[in-house]
């Protein structure tokens, strides 16, 4: 099987590696790929907003699955141009990605069909969304209507937190296009977890759930980045809410999106709020999460390859999706000015010294014979063990063995499942 990833970054690695294991696999593509993939891959150099060129490499190269890793090029409609073409895909069709695409659209699909989430109200008008957040209270959370690299939420503390927010949003457009239109909702109270699913159109096979960290600093304080670290499996989810889940939400979406004329096959990832009424979305992307990817494959001992493309051709059987026992925890490390900023260039020092532990890279280049930091976050530390207390010990024991001028990394991830373990798990 001859297959593309497309993306470039530290999700796009994780895939990779967890495809170069599969049997069935005879050459990955990665497009355009890393410095790192390349021992991995054929990376091929094309901008992930070109769809029309990475529709023409699928093809010259013959490749019997292509798999999505990024959001950009699925609300794009990559998926429906490789279709067009007789090329299985791995991820939603244009109508589909919409679900990650429109957060207005979103909510209005989990409000009309009754999937349980957040209060909300859509605004375009500046005045009206003062005068809702006034009414409403803080704490309350703003998002940009559309993609903003995970950067588009802020949960403000107080009203002028609020209106400051959706001033930069509305008025100062400070997301440009993703952010002529916000989602004001209620803040919910209660823990994080993100469920990601193989969906082949009509079945939905859960993966373990993961927990990402997406504020900056310690202790979840700090902007907002595109997550700083997970770990798998959250030991929060437990069966009884998996099967909640399951009920009221994976299946429901799915059904939903059907009765639209929607066919989704890909991964729905449901981010959600384990709240005192139950799970409730938070919100839905349409690929897999990064960081939790990199947490989660490395657990898989099914075969991803033949998982995905049974997806893409509406065949896939959960019997195929198997884990080995045990956890896995992700630590990002991210370059100086991060999120806001970030550098470039920085030696990066150590990653010869890493044994047993995996490290995907999300934004680095190779110059000559070592890598240097190419963006925000830079590579992603992740280790596997017999228990979570073990994979946050080697995770850890390997962070401290990389060096770079600059580098921020968050030192308490998975602190928040290690606290839900009891002291027999941990001792």
């Amino acid at each position: 099987m001859k297959i593309a990833v497309i993306g470039s970054g530290g999700r796009e690695h994780a895939i990779v590696y967890a495809l170069s294991k599969s049997k069935q696999v005879e050459s990955i593509y990665a497009i355009p790929g890393n410095d790192a993939m390349k021992a991995l891959a054929t990376c091929v150099p094309v901008e992930n907003n070109n769809l029309d060129e990475m529709v023409k490499i699928c093809q010259e190269k013959k490749v019997d699955l292509v798999v999505i890793g990024p959001e950009g090029p699925l609300t794009q409609g990559i998926t429906d141009c490789l279709q067009a073409v007789g090329i299985p895909v791995f991820g939603p069709n244009k109508k589909a990605a919409q679900l990650e695409g429109s957060k207005a659209f979103a909510k209005a699909l989990m409000k009309k069909y009754g999937i349980p989430t957040a209060a909300y109200g859509v605004f375009t008008d500046l005045e009206s969304a003062k005068k809702y957040i006034l009414k409403q209270g803080a704490p309350i959370v703003i998002k940009a209507d559309g993609l903003a690299a995970g950067k588009g939420v802020v949960v403000a503390q107080t009203t002028t937190e609020a209106i400051q927010a959706v001033s930069r949003m509305l008025a100062e457009k400070e997301f440009g296009a993703a952010g002529v239109k916000v989602v004001i909702e209620e803040c919910m109270e209660g823990e994080e977890v993100s469920v990601l699913s193989f969906v082949d159109g009509t079945q939905v096979v859960p993966l373990i759930s993961a927990q990402d960290h997406k504020r900056i600093f310690d202790h979840d304080k700090g902007p907002n980045t595109g997550g700083m670290g997970a770990y798998a499996p959250a030991p929060i989810l437990t069966v009884d809410l998996m099967k909640l889940v399951k009920e009221r939400i994976l299946y429901p979406t799915l059904q939903a999106l059907h009765q639209e004329g929607i066919t989704y096959r890909g991964c729905l990832y449901a981010g959600l709020m384990i709240t005192k009424e139950g799970p409730k979305v938070v919100e839905f992307n349409c690929r897999f999460g990064d960081p939790e990817t990199q947490a989660i494959l490395p657990l898989l001992t099914g075969d991803l390859a033949q998982i995905m493309y049974d997806c893409a051709v509406g065949t896939v059987d959960a019997k195929q999706v198997t884990w080995q026992k045990g956890a896995a925890c992700c630590v990002m490390m991210a370059s100086s000015g991060y999120p806001a900023t970030s550098h470039k260039g920085d030696v990066i020092h150590g990653l010869n010294e890493i044994h047993d532990v995996l490290v995907f890279h999300s934004g680095t280049k190779k110059k000559e014979q070592t890598f240097v930091t190419n963006g925000g976050r830079v590579i992603g530390v992740t280790a596997t063990g017999m228990d979570l207390k073990e994979a946050v010990i080697k995770a850890y024991q390997a962070v401290d063995k990389i060096n770079f001028a600059g580098m921020q990394y968050r030192k308490d991830i998975a602190y928040k499942g290690l606290q839900h373990l009891t002291k027999k798990d941990l001792f």
